[in-house]
């Protein structure tokens, strides 16, 4: 499930609600960079939504200097005179910008696609091409891999949310010379991985725990098996050079 943390005081949450997908998305609203920590030490997170105005500036900057990685949204009634508040944004790299009261009815859609996960879904966008998943049912399952990364997904799993047999699914999904099922759920698990390693917040033993991983060690592996890089390179590498490698003689699983 998605996780977004909400910073910003007012109606941010209220609105989130009405103007997200109903399901598949979970907002958690922090009091302050603390609780912001904790949470981003203990699930995945999407994306921060928080005002850049006031105090808000301070963990702005706090942000982007402990989770550079991690998308922000600033949310605020925001006025002509706040010029030095949206220059911060942009100097900080903001994601998006929602004024608010001016932006509510497209609030959803401008936080979606401003996500980690949408980020995500834009580096591997070749995935299908180079590994060569052409079948409506290969493209299905590729989606629903990339995106629902923060548990290991099982081929049953899958098989049950497209409405096919376990069987038919992994004959299919590896047909036409595409790799394996279990090596494509390895590998978004691993760019997802890459992601949350250029967060200085995000050691490796805390995306391990995060990824539900049964440890470090096995991530490690699993990073060495998809990638044939350390833990300590994947950060560099980033999603696409974590399908690149990949599909350098990757893609079959041994069993």
């Amino acid at each position: 499930m998605s996780v977004i943390a909400v910073l910003a005081p007012g109606p941010a949450s209220a609105v989130l609600r009405r103007s997200m997908p109903r399901a598949g998305v979970r907002l958690v609203r922090c009091r302050g960079a603390d609780a912001l920590w904790r949470l981003a030490t203990s699930r995945l997170l999407d994306a921060v939504i928080l005002s850049p105005l006031g105090a808000g500036f301070a963990v702005l900057r706090d942000v982007r200097e402990h989770l550079p990685a991690l998308p922000v949204v600033a949310w605020a009634p925001f006025r002509a005179d706040d010029g030095e508040a949206l220059a911060a944004c942009r100097e900080g790299g903001v994601a998006a910008l929602v004024v608010e009261g001016v932006d509510d009815a497209v609030a959803g859609e401008l936080v979606s696609r401003a996500t980690l996960a949408a980020e995500r879904r834009r580096l591997l966008a070749d995935g299908p091409r180079v590994l060569r998943l052409t079948e409506p049912l290969q493209l299905r399952a590729w989606e629903l891999v990339v995106r629902d990364v923060e548990v290991p997904l099982r081929t049953e799993q899958i098989a049950s949310r497209l409405r096919v047999s376990r069987e038919h699914l992994s004959r299919q999904f590896g047909a036409g010379g595409a790799p394996n099922l279990k090596r494509v759920i390895d590998l978004a698990r691993v760019a997802c991985a890459a992601q949350l390693l250029q967060n200085t917040r995000t050691p490796p033993p805390v995306v391990a725990e995060i990824l539900r991983y049964a440890s470090a060690t096995h991530l490690a592996a699993t990073v060495r098996r998809i990638a044939d890089v350390a833990v300590g390179e994947l950060a560099d590498l980033g999603p696409r050079g974590v399908l690149s490698a990949f599909v350098r003689g990757r893609t079959r699983s041994r069993v």
